[in-house]
């Protein structure tokens, strides 16, 4: 385990009593309340110094009522110093009173609009989404990217046509880990970071995996061609809790990454745990 407290930077929480989120009736093991003080149980020995919150796919009617409920449970627990809500990004100039709203709390540091669950593979590339995405700069928001493997070549030419955003890939753009494909993705990946105003996400691999038999050896091809690609520079962790716990427990999940990243310097490993995660979310 990391020697020091750790930055999260994907922590989702959810009240059913609250919000909807019509996607957990197909995913029974999630479809129930998580709260702050179950996260905090399931950290374990795992010493969690920051967490930064992100939006959770509630209606999209509701994105601002998450980002509402989520500044309340921050001021129970102000360990979480950000969120990242869900915004109407496609509606491109007409999305601008929604981010403004959102900005104007302290704690809203970036957005999320996931694209990974569009049936058309050229939302990403609609005139009106590039637009909403290129405004984040306006805001001071950076952009949390959602996508499976599946999606990253477009994701390239989105991330080139956005020149002053921030971006942030989530969960390694979720490669087929379970099948144990590497190509396209891994060139692609490659390409992705060599544009330097994006950062990856170490984070949601062992939900990509077999769920029940996964091993550490599955992960490794895949850690190892992240950190080559984007060196411990433009790398930060993340916990992806409670929808890792469908393959892992917190605990288990910290050990792994520990464990691939044995022989790491500790200034390496404080940038990826810690200092990185500090900046890019500024909290």
């Amino acid at each position: 385990m990391p020697q020091f407290p750790i930055v999260d930077t994907h922590l989702h929480l959810w009240d059913l009593g609250r919000l909807r989120y019509p996607w957990l009736a197909g995913v029974p093991p999630l479809n129930r309340n998580h709260f702050i003080e179950d996260y905090r149980r399931a950290c374990g020995p795992v010493a969690v110094a920051k967490m930064v919150f992100l939006q959770c796919e509630c209606d999209p009617a509701q994105f601002q009522a998450e980002a509402d409920w989520v500044t309340e449970v921050a001021r129970a627990d102000p360990r979480i110093r950000g969120i990242v809500p869900w915004a109407p990004l496609e509606q491109g100039e007409a999305a601008g009173d929604a981010l403004s709203r959102l900005a104007a709390n302290p704690r809203v540091k970036g957005i999320r609009r996931i694209i990974q669950f569009e049936a058309d593979p050229e939302f990403c590339l609609r005139p009106g989404f590039v637009r909403g995405v290129q405004s984040l700069h306006a805001h001071g928001l950076s952009f949390d990217i959602c996508v499976n493997h599946r999606q990253l070549a477009n994701t390239i030419k989105l991330v080139r046509q956005c020149p002053n955003v921030r971006f942030i890939l989530d969960h390694i753009a979720k490669p087929d880990i379970k099948a144990g494909l590497l190509d396209p993705w891994r060139a692609e990946l490659r390409e992705l970071s060599k544009i330097k105003n994006v950062w990856c996400k170490v984070s949601g691999l062992v939900t990509e995996a077999d769920h029940a038999k996964w091993k550490p050896a599955d992960l490794r091809p895949y850690l190892d061609h992240v950190f080559d690609c984007f060196g411990f520079d433009r790398v930060m962790y993340g916990g992806d809790w409670p929808v890792s716990t469908q393959a892992a427990d917190y605990p288990r999940w910290v050990a792994t990454l520990d464990e691939a990243l044995k022989g790491s310097s500790p200034d390496e490993l404080h940038r990826l745990y810690v200092r990185n995660a500090e900046s890019f979310y500024r909290v």
